[in-house]
């Protein structure tokens, strides 16, 4: 089978986010884990490389995103999508522009697009501006974000402030031409020196327009919206992709996808929170009201994490109903907090050691729990869910129903179906206010008719 599409992603909800893309799409999709090697008979039609390099040092994650594109290399895939937030996270110092321009470099290209919009999520770009529902970046939740502040919203001036070339925009009324409109815009902005284009992205129809004009690029750079695009560029279809189940929908991908029907692994399900965004906050704050819930206790994690893991993981097994429960919400753990209260843990603790802290604890906690049973983890924030995937030792994933845009049920791949892990991986500010409770929901014993695309996985541990 010709893989058509790898992607390099640089956190793990972001790469189920664009994998979900992929599988609505109608491309058979699999989703692996940091691998070392290139999986042997592999068949899929797109690869998604889950990477944790959001917030490393930019010369380690330039290091682990060249290994990743290798690997694809080595699957032939023919187009390579490297996949950020649709909030551009990242610093003055990186990781998205030294990234871009080592990815470039190694498959021999001059040349890029810049499209991290996602408006079925309100992420929009309009005259090089990213704005975040009708706020610009800077004067969003974003400017508050504990590990990657963004206190810009111009696409050109951060992209040129991290990486080594300069970046040109394709204004809306180009892109609202078509196709072959934008083509000649990347065409020009190439010839006349520019190494990153941004186009400007409004909606859902913009996505396909630029996926289309983009389909002889060896490299694209966004979020899942512009994997969306190109995907259906390259399957030819058109149209909104499947509602999720947050806007009505079953969250089944199209007709085209893979046919497999869903079902929810056995056990107990319990909500892990360490993101602090501010939809996140709201999230937990309206789960909170109706389920069992905790807030970390930072000086524990920081002074008595044995102990207090202990009598942590005994709370939520105690609070957890049967598989089949649907009169009591899963428990919910949490470290999410208000921007005032992490900045001054941050204070007390030094901002890298709390962050490297709270994921090794969540981690340990995710392993404990599924000793105890627990299959099904919903997870929010991109750096706990890294840590959370890791510490359960995922191998293999299927890639299912989508709970909102962009936050998709995942399955991992077992020998024996019984001691599966259903995953629901979410970025910080995905979601409505009522996320957990759908997803939790969702996931409670009932079956579905929804059709996921089987993922497979390798990785040296």
């Amino acid at each position: 089978m010709t893989l058509r599409i790898g992607v390099i992603a640089d956190d793990f909800t972001g790469a189920t986010d664009i994998a979900g893309f992929l599988v609505s799409a109608g491309l058979r999709t699999a989703q692996l884990n940091s691998p070392q090697q290139a999986p042997e008979n592999l068949d899929a039609e797109a690869v998604v490389i889950s990477l944790k390099t959001r917030s490393i040092p930019a010369q380690v994650a330039v290091e682990q995103s060249l290994a990743a594109c290798r690997i694809l290399q080595e699957l032939r895939a023919e187009q390579i999508i490297f996949k950020y937030c649709s909030t551009f996270d990242s610093t003055a110092e990186g990781n998205i522009g030294p990234v871009t321009d080592a990815l470039l470099e190694e498959l021999g290209e001059e040349f890029t697009v810049v499209v991290p919009a996602l408006p079925v999520n309100g992420r929009t770009v309009y005259r090089s501006t990213l704005f975040v529902h009708h706020q610009p970046l800077h004067e969003s939740g974003m400017k508050d974000h504990p590990v990657t502040p963004m206190t810009d919203s111009d696409l050109l001036r951060l992209m040129e402030a991290q990486s080594s070339g300069t970046a040109t925009s394709v204004p809306y009324a180009v892109v609202e031409q078509g196709p072959d409109a934008v083509r000649e815009a990347l065409r020009q902005a190439r010839s006349e020196g520019a190494r990153y284009a941004v186009p400007d992205t409004l909606n859902h129809d913009h996505l396909d327009i630029i996926g289309q004009a983009a389909t002889g690029l060896r490299l694209l750079t966004g979020g899942s919206g512009i994997g969306s695009g190109l995907a259906r560029a390259l399957t030819g279809q058109s149209g909104q992709p499947a509602q999720p189940a947050q806007q009505g929908g079953t969250g089944a991908p199209d007709a085209a996808s893979p046919a497999e029907d869903w079902s929810f692994t056995s056990g107990a399900a319990v909500v892990i929170s360490g993101s602090a965004s501010q939809m996140t906050n709201r999230q937990v704050e309206a789960y909170a009201a109706e389920a069992p819930s905790t807030a970390l206790d930072i000086p524990r994690v920081m002074d008595d994490a044995a102990g207090y893991l202990e009598e942590l993981s005994r709370w939520v097994l105690e609070n957890s109903t049967a598989p089949d429960s649907t009169d009591q919400a899963a428990p919910m753990v949490y470290a999410t907090a208000a921007p005032e209260k992490v900045k001054q843990w941050q204070q007390s603790y030094g901002a890298e050691r709390l962050s490297a802290a709270i994921e090794e604890f969540f981690g340990e906690l995710a392993a404990r729990l599924r000793s105890g049973g627990v299959t099904r983890f919903i997870v929010a924030g991109g750096e706990t869910s890294g840590a959370v995937t890791q510490a359960l030792g995922v191998d293999g994933f299927e890639v299912g129903p989508q709970i909102a845009p962009g936050v998709p049920w995942t399955r991992s791949l077992e020998s024996d179906p019984q001691q599966g892990i259903d995953l629901a991986l979410k970025s910080g500010n995905f979601g409505d206010p009522d996320f957990f409770r759908t997803a939790v929901q969702m996931s409670s014993g009932a079956s579905s008719t929804v059709q996921p695309t089987t993922g497979q996985q390798k990785e040296d541990r």
